[in-house]
């Protein structure tokens, strides 16, 4: 994958989460590290379903259940890196 379709990618993703959560840019300074399922009080389990819509509906990709689990959500870079997987 190039390296600006890797950043393009990180960018939708934040827009995705910012827009779906209300973090008013605050995902924008997440990097990979920055833990999301149980440290960000707006990511609770209904969030989760909404960002899953939110990532399909943008990225036009389907996830499947057994695609997903709470791994998926533990760092914004597993997040990141499931999106990037299904768009590869």
């Amino acid at each position: 994958m190039k390296q600006e379709h890797v950043l393009d990618i990180r960018k939708e993703l934040t827009i995705v989460l910012d827009d779906v959560l209300g973090l008013g840019g605050r995902a924008q300074s997440f990097s990979d590290e920055t833990a999301l399922l149980g440290a960000l009080p707006e990511l609770d389990s209904m969030a989760v379903v909404g960002i899953i819509a939110g990532i399909e509906e943008h990225f036009g990709i389907y996830l499947a259940d057994d695609e997903i689990d709470g791994s998926s959500f533990a760092t914004f870079g597993s997040l990141l890196h499931l999106v990037q997987d299904k768009l590869a």
